[in-house]
């Protein structure tokens, strides 16, 4: 398992950072909290839908993980 802060660490730099747009899951989403991780294959965060201004928790995918799991290696 890697260190918690590394991987809140590489995953702003993704992009995760409150405030970012981004779209995941075909929406365009603006980041509203931190990454919450649950484990090393599955971390959260809290997003504003654009479109209908909708508050989610969203699961970030496996591929951004995976990308952020190599730099952190």
């Amino acid at each position: 398992m890697s260190s918690q802060p590394s991987l809140t660490a590489r995953l702003k730099k993704l992009g995760f950072v409150l405030g970012n747009q981004m779209r995941l899951y075909g929406e365009k989403f603006e980041i509203a909290g931190e990454p919450i991780i649950i484990s090393d294959e599955e971390v959260l965060v809290d997003a504003i839908e654009v479109k209908s201004q909708t508050v989610k928790r969203m699961r970030i995918p496996l591929t951004v993980l995976k990308i952020a799991h190599q730099k952190v290696a």
